[in-house]
């Protein structure tokens, strides 16, 4: 098996994380014919997936870990918090694995922001991806954190593959 690589996005809400996760993802899959997988935190408990009434619900109400599976995509319902391993187990196959939250987790992290940085997240971050919004020289940025270009993709994939842990 080649080598897998996983690294993990954070920041606060509306500061582009999603997109450049979808951008990235797209590129890897579309110009690098990378496998990848997304695994997103949702610290609220708002997505909505299994909803109340439907079988899916009924299921995973029982406190059983549940699969849906249909002709188009495989749905996981687990009602506990998995770690890193047991996602890993879960995907299988993948080439690139991109976290989106999860801050705790063993992994290399981009810190992505717009606007603004907070110093909360700089202990976790090993890159920082922002925009022109931004400006570094307000804020007394921690030694060794890469700056990226948070509207190129290109040169977050290359930082993914030089940095990402081999999972």
């Amino acid at each position: 098996m080649s080598e897998r690589l996983a690294v993990a996005f954070t920041g606060p809400s509306n500061s582009g994380k999603t997109t450049l996760i979808l951008k990235v993802a797209r590129k890897l899959i579309n110009e690098y014919g990378k496998k990848v997988a997304i695994v997103k935190h949702d610290p609220g408990d708002k997505a909505r997936f299994d909803v109340e009434g439907k079988d899916s619900y009924k299921f995973s109400d029982t406190g059983a870990e549940v699969i849906v599976t249909s002709p188009t995509r495989t749905t996981y319902f687990s009602k506990k918090s998995e770690d890193l391993d047991e996602m890993i187990r879960l995907f299988d196959t993948f080439d690139i694995l991109l976290v989106e939250g999860l801050k705790t987790l063993p992994l290399p992290r981009i810190s992505v922001f717009r606007n603004s940085l907070d110093s909360e997240y700089f202990p976790f971050m090993d890159a920082l991806a922002i925009d022109e919004s931004v400006d570094i020289n307000n804020y007394e940025m921690p030694k060794g954190v890469d700056i990226l270009d948070l509207n190129n993709p290109d040169e977050v994939i290359s930082w993914i593959f030089k940095n990402a842990k081999e999972v």
